[in-house]
């Protein structure tokens, strides 16, 4: 009776126990990252968007239904990763949803989504030797305060498979997330300034490019005209600006107005240059381009900033194809070739604005020297080691230069012809900068000008066409889509990246260095070992059943024979 008692009071403080470990757990609670790469902590920057966050943000995901099983694999870790999100800070709320669930209506919502920009990765599910196509929508709508924002979970990676397309996107999550967070909770402050009167693109062929970056930033145009007739006010003007960019200019600058950029930039103002060094005329007779260095009058502008934009052109093997016709009207036929003037850069710098991004396609590129100074340069994307360097004025007969790369591609170039190796292309200039007009004659008086700058940042390419997207029907194309190819390149992206990090005061871009390791099943040695695998799971828990009733039998019988 004394043992039944003592058994009924112990029983009664484990239950009092568990009760009142749960409610503490809810006044006291922590989460604790035990995995080696820290990949479900939050960082700082992350944390930061959503801080002050006093109203419900609802994300809906599209990552739920039937797939393969790497993308179960990014759908896991969306939901600890939002999970992460909600553990700090409980208005997010989140809800997983399987757009193509009622097949019914299946096709007018795939519309609707299309509508909103909602592409679907198409994937390939290989299962018992058979190869499969799905419909996939790896995208998430996050809504705040009647305010709507599209996240992209999936990353184009040219060649890669979808294990590697996967992985890479789940290295991206936390800062698409953060990036998407922030858009919605925080209101434009920055203003950028996109500088005409020199010849720059047109609006048609940068539009798309601006237009995404309206959703972080105010954009307006701005003109160096009135540099002419009243420097000082265009100066006071520019300097309203947090960022310049300058597009493609054609038209040489005058002295005045290098004096207001460069003043602007000693003022703390941030730049991107996207620079032609070359120029194309077309022969009337052969047809062919010839191509020779422009004036812009910028080589002292960059040469004191510590760069050098030489009047050369880059021939990779590392190339994008070129796409050319064939035969006449209804019968031609469009083929690719290997056009060695259209680089593809994917750098393997660890620097957060080219980290994880597709690889950037230019043309007609030339290359970039950096000089010794004061200045802190990262070369954030250059040529591949099997790369040459042409000097001006170059004859470029399209059908020649395609007869050399296909004997190029077929038989490898020669040892000492693609022998110039790693040519920067895109460099990032990060300190105080010197004034081009120190100790010269200036084109107008400004009082209290400056020799030595704030420090500030600036990133100069040398192709002006990588900010200009393709036109269909006069209409523009999402700028880093080849319609000629149906390729998609990393150049929106690495410009997007660029700007964010001229003008980052968050820190939110850092978090594109954060690694992740994923670990992937071999899908080949699945298939080939999955028999053994299925016998080994069938077979082995029935022979530690069978193990371990031997072993109770044969004690019990033990235990009993002797108590006989």
């Amino acid at each position: 009776m004394n043992k039944n008692v003592k058994h009924i009071k112990n029983l009664i403080f484990v239950i009092v126990g568990i009760i009142l470990l749960n409610v503490l757990g809810n006044y006291f609670y922590k989460r604790f990252d035990l995995t080696q790469d820290k990949r479900f902590t939050l960082s700082q920057a992350a944390k930061n968007t959503i801080a002050n966050v006093d109203s419900p943000i609802v994300v809906e995901v599209f990552l739920k239904g039937n797939f393969p099983s790497e993308f179960k694999r990014l759908q896991v870790e969306t939901r600890q990763l939002l999970e992460e999100f909600e553990s700090f800070n409980s208005f997010i709320k989140y809800r997983f949803i399987d757009p193509l669930e009622n097949e019914e209506g299946s096709e007018t919502i795939r519309k609707k989504l299309l509508r909103l920009g909602l592409n679907p990765a198409q994937v390939e599910v290989r299962q018992s030797g058979k190869i499969t196509t799905e419909q996939v929508y790896p995208w998430a709508l996050a809504y705040y305060n009647e305010k709507t924002v599209k996240i992209q979970l999936l990353k184009n990676q040219l060649g890669a498979t979808s294990e590697e397309r996967v992985n890479n996107s789940i290295q991206n999550l936390e800062y698409a997330f953060a990036d998407g967070f922030n858009k919605l909770v925080h209101p434009k402050e920055r203003k950028i300034a996109v500088l005409k009167g020199n010849g720059e693109l047109e609006d048609k062929f940068v539009v798309d490019f601006f237009k995404t970056l309206k959703e972080y930033y105010y954009i307006a145009p701005f003109t160096l005209d009135s540099a002419a007739v009243s420097p000082l006010k265009t100066l006071k003007q520019l300097n309203g600006f947090d960022l310049i960019v300058i597009a493609n200019p054609t038209e040489a600058f005058t002295d005045r107005e290098k004096y207001i950029l460069d003043q602007y930039t000693m003022d703390g103002g941030a730049s991107l240059w996207l620079i032609d060094a070359v120029v194309f005329n077309k022969d009337s007779i052969s047809g062919n381009d010839f191509g020779y260095g422009k004036e812009l009058n910028l080589s002292d502008f960059f040469f004191k900033y510590g760069i050098r934009i030489n009047p050369d052109l880059i021939k990779d093997v590392y190339a994008a194809p070129i796409v050319l016709a064939s035969g006449t009207e209804r019968e031609s036929q469009f083929s690719r070739y290997p056009w060695f003037y259209s680089p593809l850069s994917s750098s393997a710098n660890n620097h957060p604005i080219v980290t994880n991004i597709e690889a950037v396609k230019f043309e007609y590129v030339s290359s970039i020297d950096t000089l010794p100074n004061n200045i802190k340069k990262t070369i954030l994307l250059s040529s591949s080691p099997i790369s040459k360097i042409v000097g001006m004025p170059v004859e470029i007969d399209i059908t020649k230069e395609i007869n050399k790369n296909l004997k190029i591609v077929n038989e490898g170039p020669l040892p000492f012809e693609y022998n110039s190796g790693e040519i920067p292309l895109a460099i990032l200039l990060e300190g105080e900068f010197s004034s081009v007009y120190t100790n010269r004659v200036k084109p107008f008086k400004i009082e209290n000008d400056k020799s030595n700058g704030v420090s500030t940042k600036m990133i100069v390419i040398s192709d002006g066409s990588l900010i200009k997207n393709q036109l269909r029907a006069n209409r523009p194309l999402e700028l880093g889509f080849d319609k000629w190819t149906n390729t998609f390149y990393g150049n929106k992206e690495f410009l997007l990246n660029s700007v964010n990090y001229l003008l980052d005061d968050s820190g939110l871009i850092n978090i594109r260095t954060k690694k992740i390791a994923i670990p992937f099943l071999d899908s080949q040695k699945t298939e080939e070992k999955r028999g053994l695998w299925q016998l080994v799971n069938l077979l082995l828990p029935l022979v530690i059943l069978a193990i371990f009733g031997f072993i109770y039998n044969y004690y019990r019988k033990r235990k009993y024979s002797r108590i006989c």
